[in-house]
């Protein structure tokens, strides 16, 4: 596999990119869409294996984008802006947040690969691994998983 020509991250801050390139950044691994708990004591988040009513599993992607923050009251719109104060609530292997601590993108990112599909083949998506929050269980804590 060839990786892509144009690495238009690299060199960059997050602050430079076009709306564009942000958006690039994104790999549909839809863990960002998994909710998530916090210990209240030590702060610590635990991952579930429930996902946002949008989230559209075959394809990991959000059915309502562009209305997703009206839709949802706790959807989180990230921008360069509030990355920061949010990036400990995104997974370790999120873009966002490689590329904010200065980390590289992995290999599995589609930017790197050049192919949408690594993301799947690296199990790295939680879609055919989640369920909904229609159908889940009230109490989140019996759907704990380790992402």
């Amino acid at each position: 596999m060839t990786e892509p020509a144009n690495r238009f991250w690299e060199g960059r801050s997050l602050h430079e990119l076009s709306r564009q390139e942000w958006e690039c950044l994104c790999d549909h691994c839809g863990k960002c869409c998994v909710h998530r708990l916090e210990d209240e004591d030590t702060g610590e988040l635990f991952f579930t294996n429930v996902a946002c009513r949008l989230l559209e599993q075959s394809a990991c992607r959000c059915t309502e984008y562009a209305r997703r923050a009206a839709l949802v009251a706790e959807c989180v719109v990230l921008t360069s802006q509030n990355l920061t104060e949010n990036a400990r609530w995104l997974p370790a292997t999120c873009a966002y947040r490689l590329l904010a601590e200065g980390r590289q993108l992995p290999r599995w990112h589609p930017l790197v690969s050049g192919s949408d599909g690594t993301v799947w083949a690296s199990g790295q998506s939680v879609c055919g691994r989640v369920i909904s929050e229609i159908e889940a269980d009230a109490d989140l804590r019996r759907h704990l998983v380790p992402w």
